[in-house]
């Protein structure tokens, strides 16, 4: 190969210098180097501020040709190229050249960026969010063994003595970024298995924050240490989840959770739930409702539709005559809130 590289190297000048530049970074790579002596490096070669930028751990490391962290305000980048991993994109580098790009920058960039992803994953665990699907489908299924959940677990990136919580998702953004949005700072796994979309973290349910899932996105979040358990709770979370309440915490449902249990034929015959089918013909009625039941108030529920509370007062009048209860009593109220949760459980 040498004698062979040699040859090539008289050829042209450019050959010549790419052949060189792939040599330098194989050393780099054999000599396992961490990021910032990769940017440091890459910087003195290249003779311009070099920049390596992980989008998951969020680290940003900008070195300039001496080899001290870069003072002067960013340029706008001459030369990019993506870091991949697992056939996804985690981060990026780039060149501030001042001047008119090398022709060998495209070269330098595309060895940077591959040493970079095996910084990434060697450093790990690594920031990579998509997961196979096999392995995630280990973690969480109930016919594993212990020793295979481990293994996938580990295979996964995460430690050991680490629980895993599971959250279940529909949306059509793409999982890894829902993933790294909601999960910013720790490992984050993502997957898609038939039609929802799952979410391995080690955050503690109640530290996974709500206000970081994207518009759109619907969610249940599980609660149970053991994996299997916690994504049983997870989906079930999920098919409380509404517009009006996109994200779910399993811990949170309480009682409301056995409904989920119900027989969907029980639940089709219960006559209230059969007058919320027909409620549901009428969409400004099935919205009237539903915010009647989330706020307990007429004036509240009024303040939500942008409505005035007698046109409000109206329609659930209307409403109380379809399922036969007076809604705005306590025990119409319940009965209402039940059989809408229960009538969205079978609409999926």
């Amino acid at each position: 190969m040498e004698a062979l590289a040699l040859r090539l190297s008289g050829l042209d000048a450019y050959v010549d210098g790419a052949i060189r530049i792939v040599a330098f970074y194989d050393t780099l790579m054999r000599r396992r180097v961490d990021l910032p002596a990769l940017a440091r490096s890459s910087a003195g070669l290249a003779g311009c501020v070099a920049g390596v930028r992980l989008h998951g751990a969020g680290r940003v490391v900008r070195v300039a040709p001496d080899g001290r962290p870069a003072s002067e305000p960013p340029r706008p980048a001459s030369a990019t190229a993506s870091i991949t991993l697992d056939e996804e994109e985690i981060g990026t580098v780039w060149l501030e050249r001042p001047g008119p790009p090398n022709p060998l920058d495209d070269v330098l960039l595309e060895r940077l960026a591959l040493a970079a992803a095996s910084v990434a994953e060697r450093y790990g665990p690594a920031r990579t969010t998509m997961a196979d699907p096999a392995l995630v489908e280990l973690v969480i299924s109930a016919d594993s063994d212990e020793a295979a959940r481990a293994r996938a677990l580990r295979l996964l990136g995460f430690a050991a003595d680490q629980p895993v919580r599971v959250v279940a998702v529909r949306s059509r953004l793409p999982l890894d970024q829902i993933g790294g949005l909601v999960c910013p700072a720790r490992p984050v796994k993502a997957a898609q298995l038939a039609d929802v979309g799952v979410i391995l973290l080690t955050a503690t349910p109640t530290a996974i924050d709500p206000a970081r899932f994207p518009a759109g996105v619907l969610a249940g979040i599980g609660a149970a240490q053991s994996a299997d358990r916690c994504w049983r709770e997870a989906r079930t979370a999920l098919r409380f989840a509404t517009p009006r309440r996109p994200v779910v915490r399993y811990d949170a449902l309480g009682a409301l959770a056995l409904l989920a249990q119900v027989p969907e034929d029980a639940a089709r015959d219960n006559a209230d739930v059969a007058a919320i089918a027909r409620i549901a013909g009428s969409p400004a009625d099935l919205e009237t409702l539903d915010a009647y039941c989330a706020t307990g108030s007429l004036r509240r529920a009024a303040d939500l539709l942008h409505l005035h509370h007698s046109s409000v007062a109206r329609r659930l009048e209307q409403i109380g005559r379809t399922l036969g209860v007076d809604v705005t009593e306590p025990t119409g109220l319940m009965r209402a809130g039940l059989a809408l949760a229960a009538w969205r459980l079978l609409d999926g």
